[in-house]
């Protein structure tokens, strides 16, 4: 008689456990470093995102069922806000890549805990160069902080 069929392996510990609630990271809590430097204070990072554009073929015989393969990945530009100081840093960086001379750095948006004194998780923009910037929307009957933004595009994105 054929022995018993081996069991499969055990999956790897989630970290979940029953009756336990882990809460969700908060959005305002995070810091960006250019090349390990804090150099602004930025009030907004958004669309971090990478895509996988998808093939479609028709297999013979099958013209009804049209399947998809991975195609290339595509990495979207990442968008920062941040508050307009005397520090001309992020505009030298920009003006560089104006002028034809691109200096890629490595970027990281560091996710941190509620108290903001700790590090929870961070991506990694491998790469990255100024691609556009905006300047603060200026207003004379207004009360806000002046705000610029510079648009990231990067190579490829590491999570850790």
């Amino acid at each position: 008689m054929p022995e018993a069929a081996e069991s499969a392996p055990e999956a790897p510990e989630s970290g979940a456990q029953p009756g336990v609630f882990n809460d969700p990271y908060r959005v305002y809590n995070f810091k960006l470093l250019i090349q390990g430097v804090a150099e602004a204070h930025f009030t907004a990072c958004s669309n971090i995102a990478i895509r996988i554009h998808s093939i479609p073929y028709r297999e013979g015989g099958l013209q009804q069922v049209v399947h998809q393969i991975p195609g290339r990945v595509e990495y979207a530009d990442v968008e920062l806000r941040y508050g307009l100081t005397s520090s001309s840093e992020l505009w030298r960086w920009f003006m560089c890549a104006v002028e034809g001379k691109v200096e890629r750095k490595h970027v990281s948006i560091a996710m941190l805990n509620s108290e903001g004194t700790q590090e929870m998780m961070r991506w990694d923009l491998v790469n990255a160069w100024p691609r556009e910037w905006r300047g603060a929307h200026l207003d004379a009957m207004g009360k806000d902080v002046a705000v610029e933004t510079l648009v990231l595009c990067f190579e490829t994105l590491n999570r850790g």
